[in-house]
């Protein structure tokens, strides 16, 4: 019989049972959400796309000023410790840093070192039946933070907006939420990327609209013009997504899913035909890649 396994965390350099870490109450990441993470996917013991989540974390760091004291090499070397203590196959990690313990009071001066974790867990599927079919969103009334006040390219730990936004879509009874900026823009999901697609051409919101700079959002991007179909960043608003042939999302964890309806209306395809063409290739990389 299959022992079960024991979900791991790596602290600091300490590798010990999830159940067992601790850290401060003073650490800073609790007290005020100072503190920036990634979500990494891992496929047969192998981290996908791996360096680029280590560089938007590193980028992220120097945009909050926040000294990370594991350089890329350490952090490579403690993922894969955790990944093939955890027993390899298919799973989730998430890394933080966070600003470290310190005085009560926003001062980081008072914080001498950041604390470094990296959680292993299994993995979150989304039902294989609202993968069929998709799901249904709504459009939050809660709004993003403009890029001008926390610009979205920080991976940080303050997902207020956000949290707010999944109960807003919790009780309406739908699935996820899309997040507005104060111009009335798409940004993003509560977790995801999101992308249309209207008279075979692909859209995505930019940056600077609200969106993080998601690793999967690039990859998509890429798939899409490497087959040849016209992909664009582009400022989208609510009846874009009304009355988009297909409408579906992207991130680390959730990988494509298809949307089937927004606020109520149904769209034209729900998975739809460039959907599934983007999916084919996208689990042809990991192959390539995690094989």
């Amino acid at each position: 019989m299959k022992r079960e396994q024991i979900p791991l965390c790596w602290i600091n350099g300490t590798l010990q049972a999830a159940a067992e870490a601790r850290l401060s109450v003073y650490d800073h990441g609790l007290l005020y959400g100072d503190g920036i993470f990634e979500g990494i996917r891992y496929y047969r013991g192998t981290p996908f796309r791996l360096e680029a989540h280590l560089r938007r974390l590193e980028d992220s760091a120097a945009a909050l000023g926040l000294s990370l004291p594991v350089d890329g090499p350490g952090l490579t070397a403690a993922i894969r410790l955790l990944i093939r203590e955890s027993g390899g196959g298919d799973g989730y990690l998430r890394l933080l840093v966070t600003r470290g313990e310190g005085a009560l009071g926003l001062d980081p001066a008072t914080c001498p070192r950041p604390n470094v974790i990296i959680m292993a867990d299994a993995l979150s599927l989304v039902d294989a039946e609202l993968v069929r079919t998709g799901i249904r969103v709504i459009v939050a009334s809660t709004r993003r933070l403009e890029a001008d006040g926390l610009d979205p390219r920080i991976k940080s730990l303050n997902y207020l907006n956000q949290v707010m936004a999944r109960m807003e879509a919790s009780r309406a009874g739908a699935h996820e939420a899309i997040l507005l900026n104060r111009m009335g823009r798409v940004a993003e999901g509560t977790a995801d990327n999101l992308f249309i697609v209207r008279d075979g051409l692909l859209a995505t919101p930019p940056v600077f609209d609200g969106a993080l700079d998601g690793i999967t959002r690039g990859l998509i991007l890429q798939l899409a013009r490497q087959a040849g179909v016209e992909a664009r960043e582009r400022s989208l608003t609510a009846y874009d997504l009304y009355t988009a042939d297909e409408c579906f999302l992207t991130g680390t964890g959730a990988e494509l899913i298809p949307v089937a309806s927004v606020d109520g209306r149904p769209l034209r395809h729900s998975p739809g035909p460039l959907f599934q063409r983007l999916g084919r290739a996208f689990r042809r990389l990991i192959r390539e890649e995690c094989g």
